[in-house]
């Protein structure tokens, strides 16, 4: 018999940590997890699900214009946010009980209440201590808010999905994918979106081409886009407050029209309208202002430093190629550890653990050539290495075409879309694929597939192109646009 309670104990319900218990349990192990939230973590309840859902509400926007254009006699219609937003949340409510039917029919025993380490095998929850022989940290990880005074006037992304009405005007201060996302999306909505960013260009680590072109896109949909720009001060607005931007700045873009301050506190929420004041100099009133500045692993609190677990500087849990920390009984994966923060990459990871912890089956994460996709307008996916890094390891040969797509085309829109392959000049191995275009998505799980597998640009020239399509200029890029 068994010196310990439970043979695993996960701490966090999201996607990695419930895979996780469900194969242990799958395979004999007495399991429990403990969640002190909702239960599918931040894809399912605050992230990725519900993301995807509002880009879906978005897309519309554009629909009816483009109907018009191929003899639909439709108008533009109202965005409706209360009917969206109750629909949004009972979808989630929805997936949660999915959620949970799954544990519960993997045998797994769920605390609903925050669980803390008090040793290397001992939990404490809801005023109880269990014991483990293993336990897994899959905590996941949370919005920052900037060091500043009023930082607590703006909302962060888990915000979004509740707010009672949406803004009429949104600041969001932040360049990453997140930031540019939700950009996107509240621009689709109807919001008029300012986004500031004190870097020189949007998607930093992202491919260069690839980032250029989503920004100029972004600006096409009429986001107000401020590369170079900070906010350093931010208060509730009044009377005394410039209603528009004021200052010089180069971009165009910056000659904003005067805001109405009673409209805004008017139609602000229970903050009210909040002035703001940037790198430059400029000031405004927005309704709400969105930070998407990053985000920190989940470990404060947790017991962990007390028991010798390792914390880095940015709060992550940190751990080996097989997930294991310093102290070996316990194991972290998914964003807690800040690898690869995302949710199919937490979900392997879950997956390698129970291979090597309970298949006796020693399996160290692949991190390598992950696929992943960002939900601007339009999309942009990606797979390998950028052409600014691989150029920096060796010799390459850039293929990269960038055209109108025939539906936009037609429509009249100024819509640009981009095929791009980092090709190596060595084995002709394909080292990166970038595509900019609506459902990109899409396409480079597929690509992802070739690229994994090691396929050469001989092997994209010797597959027929589907035609009439986007993808398949992926094909027939015979010439390199340049070599480096």
């Amino acid at each position: 018999m068994s010196d310990f309670d439970y043979d695993l104990f996960v701490i966090g319900g999201g996607s990695g940590g419930v895979r996780a218990a469900r194969v242990a349990a799958a395979q004999g192990a007495k399991v429990a997890l403990a969640e002190e939230s909702r239960m599918g973590g931040t894809c399912v309840i605050r992230g990725c699900v519900p993301k995807k859902l509002m880009v879906f509400a978005s897309g519309y926007r554009e629909g009816f214009s483009e109907a018009r254009a191929y003899g639909w006699d439709v108008q533009d219609g109202d965005f409706q946010w209360p009917t969206f937003r109750d629909r949004l949340n009972s979808e989630l409510d929805r997936l949660e009980g999915v959620y949970r039917t799954l544990l519960d029919g993997s045998g797994v025993e769920i605390f609903d209440g925050r669980a803390v380490l008090s040793d290397a095998h001992t939990i404490q929850v809801n005023g109880e201590a269990k014991t483990a022989k293993h336990v897994l940290l899959a905590t996941g990880g949370r919005p920052t808010r900037p060091d500043m005074p009023n930082a607590d006037l703006g909302i962060v992304s888990d915000d979004i999905f509740h707010l009672d009405a949406l803004p009429k005007r949104l600041l969001i201060i932040g360049g990453g994918y997140i930031a540019c996302e939700f950009a996107c999306i509240m621009a689709g909505l109807g919001v008029e979106v300012t986004q500031f960013y004190r870097g020189a260009q949007i998607l930093r680590g992202f491919d260069d081409e690839a980032r250029g072109l989503i920004a100029e896109m972004m600006r096409e949909q009429g986001i107000d886009l401020r590369l170079g720009t900070n906010i350093v001060e931010m208060a509730p607005a009044s009377e005394d407050h410039t209603l528009s931007w004021t200052g010089t700045d180069s971009d165009a873009a910056m000659g904003a029209a005067v805001q109405d301050l009673e409209a805004l506190r008017h139609d602000a929420s229970t903050t009210g309208p909040i002035w703001v004041k940037a790198t430059n100099g400029q000031e405004g009133v927005f309704d709400r202002v969105l930070f998407a500045t990053g985000r920190t692993p989940n470990t404060d609190g947790l017991g962990l430093e007390e028991i010798g677990v390792k914390v880095g500087r940015r709060g992550e849990v940190e751990v080996d190629e097989y997930s294991q920390t310093g102290v070996p009984s316990i194991y972290a994966i998914g964003d807690v550890t800040n690898r690869v923060n995302l949710t199919p990459v937490a979900i392997r990871e879950g997956m390698a653990f129970v291979e090597t912890v309970f298949k006796g089956n020693p399996t160290p994460v692949d991190h390598d050539l992950i696929p992943s996709a960002v939900f601007t307008q339009p999309e942009y996916g990606t797979v390998g290495m950028t052409e600014e890094e691989a150029r920096d390891q060796e010799e390459i040969e850039v293929y990269c075409t960038s055209f109108r797509p025939m539906q936009t085309a037609f429509a009249g829109k100024p819509w640009r879309v981009l095929m791009k392959l980092i090709v190596a000049k060595s084995n002709r191995k394909i080292l990166g694929c970038h595509i900019v275009a609506p459902n990109a998505g899409e396409m480079i799980q597929l690509a992802g597939v070739a690229v994994k597998m090691g396929a050469t640009k001989e092997d994209f020239d010797r597959t027929v192109a589907v035609h009439p399509t986007m993808s398949e200029e992926i094909v027939t890029m015979k010439e390199p646009m340049r070599t480096a």
